[in-house]
């Protein structure tokens, strides 16, 4: 599928949340959308040998993984299992600013370091034929300028990378936590602007501080793609336009009621395999998100949902507090409940 990808909107990889539940979840609002894994880390990987951290489902392509890691031959490695698993593309995460991260030597302290990152990205590509691309910020703690970010992306695409995506934020890597570290520093988007300009061969992609599609549209005229996190997730049907407003497809716009029905076989199917009904529900919290019913809904699957015994019955008792015009029929339910 490498030929077919295309970066102009994706859906950001957020730990704990853009687990294999929440990426198929997704898909069934866009089919064009990029989306990306949770950070997974190329020691979990290779040393721990956990290989069901590999685990998706096929109608989640075009999918990513984001690797964690600075060891050249641990990523190595990692990315051949990673490509034999069938995903379509390998990021390298240079950008979460977390203490945990930063003890393990990866994440945005390896923007200080970018020939270090340049041999992690060519020891990756020399083993797997899928793009291996990079996510970064613009800077990090007072390393904050111009010539600090084109001297990082210039020695990695040097080394083969041709696509940078960019949360125009420097991290600050002491005295922020992670989630304010994706709040407090400011947008910078002039200086990823400066970056597509100096370097047009490149694909750039912007990340941070996108919530809609207008916005998405008119940063596409100037970036070859852009890259949402929390509004998606607090928001899923926002995708459910990207095929026809971003990808310029005529398909139909999927309904709210059409996208949860479809999504109930997947439920019904975990749900035997021994997934708790909570695993699937808390990705679809915001579904309803402005709409009647939608707060009761929401409250509804929180308080429920988490008992080990809640099965689709559950789900069917969270649609009836919405409006009859969103609701899915009773014998949809009964049919997956049975």
């Amino acid at each position: 599928m490498t030929a077919a990808l295309n970066h102009r909107f994706c859906v950001a990889p957020m730990l704990d949340w853009t687990d294999r539940h929440e990426r198929y979840f997704l898909r069934l609002l866009s089919k064009q959308t990029m989306l990306y894994t949770e950070m997974i880390t190329s020691a979990a990987l290779v040393r721990g040998g956990k290989k069901q951290l590999l685990k998706f489902n096929p109608a989640e392509h075009p999918l990513a993984i984001q690797l964690g890691g600075s060891d050249p031959e641990e990523l190595r490695q990692a990315a051949i299992m990673a490509a034999e698993e069938g995903y379509d593309e390998i990021n390298l995460n240079i950008g979460c600013p977390s203490d945990r991260v930063q003890a393990g030597r990866f994440g945005a302290c390896l923007m200080a370091e970018p020939h270090l990152v340049a041999d992690c990205i060519a020891a990756m590509q020399s083993v797997v034929s899928v793009p291996v691309t990079v996510k970064s910020r613009i800077g990090i703690d007072d390393q904050d300028s111009d010539e600090f970010l084109q001297k990082f992306i210039e020695t990695v695409a040097a080394a083969g990378c041709s696509t940078f995506i960019i949360h125009a934020r420097i991290a600050l890597l002491k005295g922020l936590s992670p989630k304010e570290n994706r709040e407090i520093p400011p947008l910078d988007y002039d200086r990823v602007r400066r970056m597509k300009a100096r370097y047009p061969a490149l694909e750039i992609i912007l990340n941070g501080g996108i919530d809609s599609l207008a916005k998405s549209k008119h940063l596409l005229s100037t970036f070859d793609g852009v890259m949402l996190g929390r509004e998606i997730y607090q928001n899923p049907y926002l995708l459910a336009e990207v095929d026809q407003q971003i990808y310029g497809l005529p398909a139909p716009v999927p309904g709210r009621q059409e996208v949860l029905e479809n999504f109930l076989p997947y439920i019904a199917q975990e749900l035997a395999l021994g997934t708790p009904l909570q695993c699937m529900t808390r990705h679809i919290l915001g579904l309803f998100r402005g709409m009647r019913g939608g707060k009761q809904f929401r409250r509804y699957l929180s308080e429920h949902a988490f008992h080990k015994t809640a099965d689709l019955s559950i789900l069917q008792e969270a649609m009836a507090c919405l409006p009859s015009n969103v609701w899915i029929p009773s014998r949809q339910l009964d049919k997956e409940i049975v």
